[in-house]
C-alpha cells in the first residue's frame, strides 16, 4: 500500500493591513466601528481590532485570576470585513 503524502502547511498570505493601523468595520454586528489593529493572522485571514467584536470569557479561579469571573476580550474578524482608514 502506498504511503500517504503529508500536506504542506498553508502559506501565509500578504495583506495590506498591519498591526497598529486604524480600521473601520464594513459588515456584521460591529459595522461602522473603528479601532486599531492588535494582531493579524495571515494564515486564517483574520484580524483582532481594539474594542470590536467583544466576547465574554468565563475564567476559573487560579493564581493569575484569584477572583475568577467573566472577562471581556476581543475576538478575531475576517480581514475582508475591515478597511484601513489610517496606516501607521
Amino acid at each position: 500500500m502506498p504511503r500517504k503524502r503529508r500536506q504542506p502547511p498553508p502559506r501565509p498570505t500578504k495583506y495590506r493591513i498591519k498591526k497598529g493601523d486604524q480600521v473601520r468595520v464594513l459588515a456584521g454586528e460591529w459595522k461602522d466601528a473603528e479601532g486599531a489593529v492588535r494582531t493579524v493572522d495571515r494564515i486564517r485571514g483574520r484580524v483582532v481590532v481594539e474594542g470590536v467584536n467583544m466576547t465574554t470569557r468565563h475564567m476559573r479561579k487560579s493564581q493569575q485570576h484569584p477572583e475568577g469571573g467573566t472577562l471581556e476580550q476581543e475576538a478575531p474578524i475576517h480581514i475582508s470585513n475591515v478597511r484601513v482608514i489610517e496606516s501607521e
